[in-house]
């Protein structure tokens, strides 16, 4: 099979959206998110996306040393590309989020293409008491957030991106985040081939029917042509339905604990290795190998494990 074929699963071991209250099997120390990093690399997925949150609380954090802590033991253990982010979480300044692109230099790194209204409040309809006092803070302060990302942010944060040889995934919550990026490329901000992330089901971006994913598809084709790749997430019981068509179409997926706690309705994932192996079997009933943690480097472009500062 060609590497054209593969399909490159991404899992997203912890995210930053989920609080420890949401499910007993969220990760949330260094140690346990390493671990569902590595079972997941074995359950197939060729890149691993990575938070860094409190050990003592399970809240988000831009620690730049826990984040070593984590990306240093994965890179130890496994082959897997290493994608951190620097979207972080809710009341984050860019300053923070970016930091860990030249402390740690990865392969790849999460690059948000614009600001936007990024809300997780609705949850606390669902959700009464908390493990935690911070949780239910942490969801009613996003009632009045704006997930900021403003022009000059994004050349800033770009130029940190290059000068790191780091590849940014391009995150694109809306069709306006992929005219960011094409205004981006066109100015000779971010270079081709990009890589772009679909980001459908967040409260504030786009929604998650077939053809908001469609649209996002046709945007990315009218200016980038065949020279990019891209990705979809479908957030919670949207993951698979949308994982899948994008799989059909040609791209790439992501799943994993950041995006749906669910492996089925009313069924709690207990790892994140299982929601990787659902997403695998589903690929290759389609015609569609997961491509290996190489593989998706050659695809992708990347510099290689190696050259990474952890």
């Amino acid at each position: 099979m060609s590497l054209e074929d593969k399909i490159i699963i991404t899992c997203a071991v912890t995210g930053s959206i989920h609080t420890p209250t949401m499910s007993p099997y969220l990760p949330t120390t260094p140690e346990q998110i390493v671990e569902e990093a590595v079972r997941a690399a074995e359950a197939g997925a060729a890149v691993v996306h990575v938070h860094a949150r409190d050990p003592k609380t399970g809240m988000p954090t831009a620690n730049v040393e826990i984040f070593r802590e984590i990306l240093s033991a994965i890179k130890d253990r496994s082959d897997v590309v290493i994608c951190p982010t620097t979207g972080g979480g809710i009341g984050m300044s860019v300053e923070e989020r970016i930091r860990i692109v030249p402390e740690l230099k990865p392969e790849m790194a999460s690059f948000n293409m614009g600001s936007m209204n990024f809300s997780l409040h609705h949850m606390l309809r669902k959700y009464k008491e908390f493990k935690y006092d911070w949780e239910k803070e942490y969801l009613e302060m996003s009632k009045d957030f704006v997930f900021r990302n403003t022009f000059k942010d994004l050349e800033v944060v770009a130029k940190v991106f290059y000068e790191n040889e780091t590849k940014p995934e391009l995150e694109c919550y809306d069709v306006g985040h992929i005219y960011n990026a094409a205004f981006l490329v066109q100015t000779g901000v971010i270079k081709m081939p990009v890589h772009m992330q679909f980001v459908h089901g967040i409260l504030g971006g786009i929604g998650t029917h077939i053809d908001d994913m469609i649209h996002m598809k046709r945007t990315a084709d009218r200016f980038f042509g065949d020279n990019y790749t891209w990705s979809v997430i479908g957030a919670g019981r949207n993951e698979f339905r949308l994982c899948t068509v994008g799989a059909i179409m040609g791209g790439h997926v992501r799943v994993g604990m950041e995006d749906n706690l669910y492996l089925e309705k009313g069924r709690l994932a207990k790892s994140n290795a299982e929601l990787v192996k659902k997403m695998a079997r589903i690929a290759r009933e389609l015609g569609r190998e997961p491509a290996t943690p190489d593989e998706a480097r050659k695809i992708l472009g990347l510099k290689g494990k190696d050259k990474a500062n952890f």
